[in-house]
């Protein structure tokens, strides 16, 4: 059953400026363009009985325009930053995916709490339809890269609402989820007040370090070649948005290349001032046992002078979106021996 809570104000700069600027003409516009390029304003003026202002509205996305009719009350997503995002905004979804790789299963455990109500609709890369159908959703989410061979049979289900891809672009994703629910300032303001913390712990940082940034490296062990995660990545953007700097070796402009893959020999790549570890899936199903005894791994400097940390997969790889990105804040002001400043 559908369950409404109080909106949490949270949220990040990927490059902060253009998508606070897209947020902020969405809160102005109160919707987004539509089929008759008014329809917004004559639903704010001519709003039926139990009809929401701004609504109708349609929405770009990577699939073409979407119309939504009303204000989206049960709302079903189908990858985790989705997830992230309509809880962040005030919604707890009716149906949702697991994480792909949560040994464990079930939901994120840091929204714990937050989703009394759902129920599984997974997995995530094979969706039940009909249990999904049998939700009676007013609005799906998910992207393009996940379930674009489903995309048909979703909308017939309800409007479908897909962003092109998911990870670096978790901000711009943010934006176009928040207007599909109508919860643009919302967005605006969470996303603000985590830029704000995020900015003030890398001030923090680089005055306990004496005026320069450490230089921060992700590593991730997952079934099959252990990966390096990239400046552009989600962990890679909240990293950004700290104000850390990076190794050339984890420093990518290319949307396409958010990750990198290397041998336990070439495991020096990893090599910064802190290093922060994910692990995907159970240890013995990944390389980890090899990287960690690797004389190479052993002669880093990070790994000799005990500026390892192991840090939540759930969060740093599998969140994306600001509650997450929320959790990275809290993670990397532990590893630094700094406070982690107030919310604003």
């Amino acid at each position: 059953m559908f369950a409404m809570r109080s909106t949490l104000p949270k949220i990040g700069q990927l490059k902060a400026v253009p998508v606070a600027v897209v947020l902020g003409a969405l809160v102005l516009t109160g919707c987004g363009s539509s089929d008759s390029g008014n329809d917004s304003s004559k639903a704010a003026s001519d709003a039926s009985p139990g009809a929401s202002a701004g609504f109708p509205r349609t929405v770009k996305t990577a699939m073409g325009d979407v119309k939504i009719p009303s204000k989206p009350k049960r709302v079903v997503v189908l990858d985790t930053g989705e997830l992230d995002d309509v809880t962040l905004l005030g919604l707890d979804p009716v149906g949702a995916v697991p994480p792909h790789f949560k040994t464990e299963g079930g939901f994120p455990t840091y929204l714990k709490g937050e989703l009394g109500g759902t129920q599984d609709v997974g997995p995530l890369l094979e969706p039940n339809l009909e249990k999904i159908a049998a939700l009676k959703p007013d609005l799906i989410l998910s992207s393009k890269v996940r379930h674009e061979k489903v995309y048909d049979k979703l909308s017939a289900i309800a409007p479908t609402v897909f962003t092109a891809t998911t990870g670096g672009v978790w901000k711009q994703n943010l934006a176009v989820h928040a207007q599909a629910l109508g919860r643009e300032a919302e967005a605006a303001a969470a996303l603000k007040k985590y830029e704000t913390q995020a900015a003030a712990l890398g001030a923090e940082i680089k005055k306990k370090d004496g005026g320069k940034m450490p230089v921060v490296s992700v590593v991730r062990f997952i079934a099959g070649p252990t990966r390096l995660y990239q400046s552009n990545s989600y962990s890679g953007v909240v990293l950004n948005d700290i104000g850390f700097a990076r190794p050339s070796s984890q420093v990518s402009t290319d949307p396409t290349v958010t990750m990198k893959d290397v041998s336990p020999e070439q495991i020096d790549q990893a090599d910064a001032d802190l290093i922060f570890v994910t692990t995907a899936d159970t240890p013995d199903k990944t390389q980890e046992k090899q990287v960690t005894s690797n004389p190479v791994w052993k002669s880093l400097p990070a790994v000799k002078a005990g500026k390892v940390f192991n840090v939540p997969d759930e969060t740093w790889m599998s969140g994306i979106g600001v509650q997450a990105a929320e959790q990275m804040l809290k993670d990397v002001a532990k590893a630094t021996g700094v406070a982690l400043p107030a919310a604003q």
